[in-house]
């Protein structure tokens, strides 16, 4: 669980998961008269960008992170924000039409839990979705920070850089662990443009996620070694720098639809069986 303030957030993951939460809501395709979870909402990207589509009153979101749900809230008048795990969604059964967690579930302690919990508040034929960095294709920007902390440290576990789920089939198969059918998987592509490099190092320095807590952990020499072996993985750029990252996504497609490949943030969706207990 992250516990940092929106605006830490936004300098380091925000970039991207705007973005995505725009691609990925494009892909769920929610239609008016739905009701909608978002599931680890973070700051509200996810959230913001179903309430855009369905307006807030079709929208609910929770986190384990009360400082997240506050924040959440405050971006998003009218969503109704508790806080809560994935493990233990605090809504009733059968709520929603749709169920999404984005960059959620290498994060969960018990990932079965929390897609058992996905399904139990969707109502029968429903949807469940979930995304998250696709490891083989994960951000650039955060494969050139592990490269230059083996530089500077090369005896730094690997274990730190690992994505759960990130890989082909590894959502889809959660999803057909937890009965759910009809499951589909695609990627999504999202890019970003950071002013210069000192944009790119602040995000570290806010201490988001396993990157930001090894960089901030580091002595002030080691922190000033590593600024310079990533600036130099980066290619040593004089002026803006746009990245891009990938996501892979598994869900039930519309009938009208065709199978869809891309690239991006790994997202996985099911539709939950139309009958039968849960």
């Amino acid at each position: 669980m992250f516990h940092a303030g929106g605006a830490s957030y936004d300098l380091f993951m925000g970039r991207y998961s705007a973005p995505l939460a725009a691609e990925f809501v494009d892909a769920l395709n929610p239609v008016a008269g739905q009701q909608v979870l978002d599931v680890g909402c973070g700051p509200g990207a996810l959230t913001s960008a179903l309430a855009t589509r369905l307006g807030p009153a079709a929208v609910a979101a929770c986190d384990p992170s009360p400082g997240f749900v506050d924040e959440c809230a405050k971006r998003n008048p009218g969503v109704e924000v508790q806080v809560g795990k994935a493990e233990a969604i605090p809504f009733t059964d059968a709520r929603f039409d749709l169920a999404a967690a984005q960059l959620v579930l290498h994060f969960v302690a018990n990932a079965p839990a929390a897609a058992d919990e996905l399904r139990r508040v969707v109502r029968p034929g429903g949807t469940v979705a979930a995304c998250v960095w696709d490891a083989e294709r994960e951000m650039d920007v955060l494969r050139a920070f592990w490269d230059a902390v083996h530089e500077v440290d090369p005896d730094v576990s690997d274990t730190t850089r690992e994505l759960r789920f990130g890989r082909p089939g590894e959502i889809a198969r959660l999803f057909v662990e937890a009965d759910l059918v009809d499951i589909n998987e695609t990627t999504i592509e999202v890019h970003t443009t950071y002013v210069d490099f000192d944009e790119v190092w602040t995000g570290f320095q806010a201490g988001i996620g396993p990157a930001g807590a090894h960089c901030v952990a580091l002595p002030a020499l080691q922190q000033a070694l590593l600024r310079d072996r990533l600036y130099e993985q980066l290619g040593s750029p004089p002026g803006p720098i746009t990245r891009s990252t990938a996501a892979r996504h598994a869900a039930r497609p519309p009938a009208r639809s065709t199978a869809a490949t891309a690239v991006v943030p790994s997202v996985a969706t099911g539709q939950r069986v139309p009958a039968g207990p849960n």
